[in-house]
């Protein structure tokens, strides 16, 4: 078949799709006319460009102490052409490469001069260390690799290592060439300037959304990482689904603030915005957040449960030292009541808690793990659009969400499944509980090199998560635990740490728990054990002094386990509770690890 061929079978399916979304009356798509079909990011940047060109597409401070910058959508279209150029004359056209290093400009334009050029992009993890980078980088079998400035020694030596095949090396800030890189910099003006004298390898070059585009590491640990391959249409499927559920305007502004290299912000964070008009502004680093917020007073928010549950207990300590708890309790109350009607008097009441975000934000959604639904309905009373989604790596990674209607909402699911996406439940309990499972053109093309682990998650195009949960009767999924986590006990009952692990996360003396099982004095049955890190300001808060003895800290938590144990059935009570005051070992998505050994010693 010719590449022509290809091409127009690819629009005809997007186009069938959008048709199918367009002429759908299901009562959870309420926006329609948003998505347009695309078949690669390619078409998708092309026609962005061609849409919305004036636009902003990218806010970023690119110098310390410069103001942020705005790059438009035709001024992004034209960087990424000059830089994909420049990378096809150096040979990498069509080559896997990797990117690394903090959110930036420069990475999200690396991303897509890769995929644009019919290349597959690596996207590494800046948390993880040499010997694990080094790992990935053989495995993966990049030719080039593309890094902030903090790297560059490290990817020279590796370079120089035998065992890799790089080649050429790409400083994001680098502002000229040197023996070890090239400058992003003046890669982007080289290219411009061969594409002004007839170089037109990049622009021509041959994109097929079907192919491989994406590779994605799971996970960190050297010997063990699976790397998800996902093609530019599974993505594409993503970003044409979502805005069926979600509202977005052109002058929506996106708050990037979760690590780029996990698919839940690349996708959610960095490619939605361009695809819809919309805007996307790079936060400098978790310790400038507030003050990036009053800079470049977002309206979109999307991040990981921490993230809200540490902007929540904030709030929530500034209004008692004020002693204003129960005149933002009365508002929020009232606001809970009008909000049904479409009135919003939280934003005028509370101004000074509403400005923390910077005046402007409409919309938060947490992902990427489970979040306490009263965090969420806080921010909802406060006169936000505060929901959950769900979505893992190998699904591009959006699965489901909830409709960004207060009444249609509910924020202890995970959401309603995006247009085409079907869901079932396998091995459900009595309960209805079971492994969820999905199919759809979003479902990845498998596991790099490694059949045995694909054929264990895709049976028959089905995508088995290792989740297990239910779906109400309005197809609304819950997620109750993970499949490898559950702790069956002695009567072969199913315990879900997760759950236990709310109950105890809902009590201030608990900074972070980890709920795992250990065995009787005999050896023999399964008993629970909490190792819970307590919070000692709030407990030095009760209790003075006496915060400064372990007895102490210990009896006011087991006053709160007791209360917990005493609303639960025997066999998911908690037997042993372990004090750690150190930290846990955790993923570098923040992630405590519940099968290390050092997570379960106080």
């Amino acid at each position: 078949m010719s590449y022509s061929e290809i091409k127009k079978g690819e629009m005809q399916r997007a186009e069938s799709f959008i048709r199918r979304c367009e002429n759908s009356d299901d009562k959870y798509y309420r926006y329609k006319h948003r998505s347009r079909p695309i078949t690669d990011f390619r078409h998708m940047m092309e026609t962005s460009a061609e849409l919305y060109g004036d636009n902003v597409a990218f806010r970023q401070r690119f110098a310390k102490g410069e103001p942020f910058r705005d790059i438009t959508f035709r001024e992004m279209l034209c960087d990424i052409n000059g830089l994909g150029t420049s990378m096809a004359a150096l040979g990498l056209l069509g080559e896997k490469v990797a990117v690394i290093g903090e959110n930036c400009y420069q990475w999200c334009t690396c991303y897509l001069a890769v995929t644009m050029g019919g290349g597959v992009i690596v996207p590494l993890d800046k948390e993880l260390d040499e010997a694990e980078l080094r790992h990935l980088v053989i495995e993966s079998g990049v030719r080039g690799i593309m890094f902030t400035d903090k790297y560059s020694d490290m990817f020279a030596r590796m370079r120089a290592d035998l065992n890799t095949q790089l080649d050429v090396l790409v400083n994001l800030n680098g502002t000229e060439h040197t023996a070890d890189a090239y400058s992003w910099e003046l890669l982007v003006e080289e290219g411009k300037n061969l594409i002004e004298g007839g170089h037109r390898e990049f622009l021509d070059a041959e994109v097929i959304g079907d192919s491989l585009g994406i590779m994605l590491f799971t996970s960190g640990t050297t010997g063990t990482s699976k790397a998800v391959m996902l093609s530019q249409s599974n993505i594409c499927y993503d970003l044409m689904a979502a805005p069926y559920l979600i509202n977005v305007y052109e002058d929506d502004i996106f708050f990037l603030v979760l690590p780029l290299h996990h698919t839940y912000a690349c996708t959610a964070s960095f490619l939605v915005p361009l695809y819809l008009g919309a805007s996307c502004a790079v936060c400098e680093g978790l310790k400038y957040i507030q003050k990036n917020l009053q800079e470049v007073r977002p309206t979109f928010l999307l991040g990981v449960p921490i993230i809200f549950e540490s902007l929540y207990k904030t709030i929530m300590k500034n209004v008692k030292k004020q002693g204003k708890e129960k005149a933002v309790a009365k508002v929020m109350k009232l606001n809970k009541a009008t909000s049904k009607i479409g009135i919003n008097v939280s934003k005028r009441l509370l101004k000074e808690i509403v400005s923390v975000f910077g005046g402007r934000m409409r919309v938060m959604i947490s992902g990427g793990a489970a979040i306490d639904p009263e965090v969420l309905d806080f921010f909802n009373n406060l006169g936000f659009t505060a929901f959950q989604g769900y979505g893992l790596t190998e699904t591009s990674p959006l699965v489901s969400i909830n409709p960004d209607i207060h009444r249609l909402m509910r924020n202890s699911s995970v959401g309603y499944p995006l247009p085409g996406v079907e869901t079932k439940i396998v091995d459900a309990d009595q309960d209805g509980i079971g492994e969820i499972c999905f199919r759809g053109p979003n479902v990845m093309l498998g596991y790099y090199n490694n059949q045995e682990e694909t054929d264990k998650v895709l049976k028959d195009d089905w995508f088995y998560t290792g989740d297990l949960g239910y779906i109400d009767e309005d197809g609304f999924i819950y997620i109750t635990g993970r499949k490898k986590n559950v702790i069956i006990t002695g009567n072969g009952k199913n315990v879900f740490p997760e759950e236990l692990e709310y109950y105890l996360g809902k009590v201030p003396y608990i900074s972070e728990c980890f709920v795992w099982a250990d065995t009787d004095d005999e050896g023999q049955d399964s008993v629970i054990v909490a190792t819970v890190k307590p919070d000692i300001e709030e407990i030095a808060a009760v209790i003075g002094k006496k915060a400064e003895k372990p007895a102490e800290i210990e009896k006011l938590i087991w006053k709160e386990v007791d209360r917990i144990n005493s609303k639960l059935p025997s066999f998911k009570r908690i037997v042993h509770v372990q004090l750690r005051f150190e930290e846990f070992e955790k993923t570098t998505a923040h992630k405590i690890k519940r099968f290390v050994k050092a997570n379960k010693k106080k």
